[in-house]
């Protein structure tokens, strides 16, 4: 049988790339990047608890290819996506005699490609890599688009670079793996580019609801093309944040960064701190005037439906508001999110009293 899947396009001149969408994928990893070249030798990153489900296909795939091929794991979790694991996989590097030549292949969720990814931007001044993301919210969020880093204690993606990847494969096989809470965590991420960008979108998500949850095949490769698609518009409009265009997939992320930091990386997953994120932003739009009762509501229906959390665990208003000021968003010592004015449609908006923000904290 042919294999089957959609092709969305990053047109980024010679830094572009194809995200390739389909099921049971993984084993034509190999064939696809050696029909674009020589595989001299792979370096798959991946974490603990991917690499016993997903790895074989892939590393087989490239092995065919004639390639070398290493596998080496990190430990499972966020607190991974740190300085000193980016040290320790620079060194395996080295000890694996990897050069510039090498490709280094990101197997799994959005920790382990924003972590091998820059790994790879950083190694030999930037080596390969292609994204192979394995949970919802790294394959509608975090593998397109080429921004990669690590976190610092108290900021969240703080340290990091901008690589793209030279593809990106998105097996939705994948997703019947995950635990529930961790793919429905990835839905908030679904959710923010329905209300960021496109309003019809937003309400088919209302319509798919009950099969989006019960991860229902028929749904979920239109569901992540479209939002693959509609990222890969920003990026290629605004491929390094320097136009503002960009700073619009931040929705919600101001509040859930400070959460996640706050909170200690680990009590909330990320798409659960955006969720909650979200939220905080349309409640703070409502407050300006931005947006109506209804819209508010209309999203939090959204997310309560999708088995989203929409209130933040108890957290100190003053440490939240410490954290949002380390943000990359913040500019001359000022907040700045971005808030909707209507559904499909949001704005960066800077110097918002201080005060205003902390009465979202603390409701």
């Amino acid at each position: 049988m042919a294999e089957s899947f959609v092709s969305v396009h990053v047109n980024l001149q010679q830094r572009g790339y194809e995200i390739r969408i389909g099921q049971r994928i993984l084993a034509s990893v190999g064939k696809f990047l050696g029909q674009r070249g020589p595989v001299g030798h792979a370096i798959i990153i991946t974490d603990s608890k991917v690499e016993p489900l997903h790895t074989a296909p892939v590393a087989h795939g490239l092995a065919a290819t004639g390639a070398k091929v290493d596998v080496v794991g990190v430990p499972a979790g966020e607190q991974t996506k740190c300085l000193a694991e980016a040290e320790r996989l620079w060194n395996k590097l080295l000890e694996l005699g990897a050069d510039r030549q090498s490709l280094i292949v990101a197997l799994g969720g959005g920790v382990v490609g924003d972590l091998a990814g820059f790994v790879a931007a950083c190694y030999g001044r930037g080596i390969a890599y292609v994204q192979v993301p394995t949970t919802l919210l790294a394959q509608v969020d975090s593998s397109v688009g080429g921004k990669v880093g690590v976190n610092l204690p108290q900021a969240k993606n703080m340290v990091g670079a901008f690589w793209q990847p030279a593809a990106v494969f998105v097996d939705t096989d994948t997703l019947h793996t995950l635990p529930e809470r961790e793919y429905l965590s990835g839905l908030a991420e679904v959710v923010k580019y329905g209300v960021i960008m496109d309003a019809e979108f937003f309400g088919r998500l209302e319509r798919d609801a009950p099969a989006l949850v019960l991860r229902q095949g028929g749904v979920l490769p239109d569901i992540i093309a479209r939002c693959c698609r509609l990222k890969a518009d920003v990026v290629e409009a605004d491929e390094r944040e320097e136009t503002g265009r960009r700073a619009m997939l931040n929705y919600g992320h101001t509040f859930a960064h400070a959460l996640e930091a706050v909170t200690g990386y680990g009590q909330l997953l990320h798409g659960e701190a955006v969720s909650i994120g979200m939220m905080c932003a349309a409640r703070l739009a409502q407050r300006l005037k931005r947006v109506n009762d209804e819209f508010v509501q209309r999203q939090q229906n959204l997310l309560l439906a999708l088995r989203l959390p929409v209130t933040a665990p108890k957290a100190d208003a003053d440490r939240l508001l410490t954290a949002m000021r380390h943000d990359k968003k913040t500019s001359q010592g000022k907040l700045q999110f971005v808030l909707p004015t209507r559904l499909g449609h949001v704005e960066v908006v800077s110097g918002i009293d201080p005060a205003e923000v902390k009465l979202i904290c603390d409701s």
